[in-house]
């Protein structure tokens, strides 16, 4: 009997290490199911319909449209959106053509459109002169160049250094140059000015109220300040100043 125990007991510790190294082996991956599983990825993305210009320029403009209405996923109100829509105007008016974002403001127009027009004009008589000073130097420096020192221009027959005629050629295109450069740059004040008053009028504000006003008054008589009041009078006249500031 204690035999066959002990028989019994070898082959059931036999069985179980079988059973644990069967159980130790890795199962075989199916490569057929993997391989219709990357056939079925490039096919998905194959048939996904890539974003043609067109479309990728009408969703952005979906999207500015979208941040014209929202501020931060914030709805804006019809009076916001007005505002907005009149500061734009401005200085898109005053780039397309000088003074039209000053009229569009109203205010002191009438004095402003003057003023950019008259820089305008000052350039444009600036730019003339200097395009005749560069044009008299060079000319008469090409011509003693080319005719072995002649002169040509009576005006600049006592000059006979032909080194200096070329400096001051260059410093005429320089000025002209230069003057181009700054009439540019009164075109964009014009921008900047008609954007920063439509900003200040229509959306903060810069009425007459903030101003210091002062109004006569009937100032209560005390001895606060150090000398008793006259006998019989109990006011005298006095100066109010207010500031309004909000």
């Amino acid at each position: 009997m204690k035999n066959v125990f002990i028989f019994l007991l070898i082959c059931c510790s036999f069985f179980y290490a079988i059973g644990q190294e069967q159980d130790s082996i890795p199962p075989q991956l199916d490569t057929s199911k993997v391989d219709m599983a990357m056939d079925t990825l490039v096919n998905a993305q194959d048939t996904v319909k890539k974003e043609t210009r067109k479309e990728r320029r009408a969703r952005l403009k979906a999207e500015k449209e979208r941040e014209k209405y929202y501020y931060k996923d914030i709805l804006k109100d019809s009076t916001r959106l007005a505002i907005e829509e009149l500061s734009r105007i401005a200085w898109k008016r005053s780039l397309i053509l000088p003074g039209w974002g000053q009229y569009t403001n109203g205010g002191l127009w009438w004095i402003k459109v003057p003023v950019i027009y008259g820089g305008f004009v000052s350039a444009v008589i600036i730019f003339d002169y200097w395009q005749w000073y560069y044009k008299k130097f060079g000319d008469e420096a090409a011509y003693r160049i080319n005719n072995n020192g002649a002169v040509n221009d009576p005006d600049l027959a006592r000059i006979q250094q032909l080194d200096y005629l070329i400096r001051q050629k260059d410093y005429g295109r320089r000025n002209r140059d230069l003057t181009i450069l700054a009439t540019i740059g009164w075109w964009g004040l014009n921008v900047v000015e008609a954007y920063t008053t439509s900003i200040l009028k229509f959306r903060y504000d810069i009425g007459d109220d903030l101003a210091l006003k002062m109004a006569p008054t009937m100032l209560p008589m005390t001895n606060q300040l150090g000398f008793a009041a006259p006998l019989g009078r109990q006011f005298i006249p006095g100066i109010r100043l207010t500031m309004n500031i909000k």
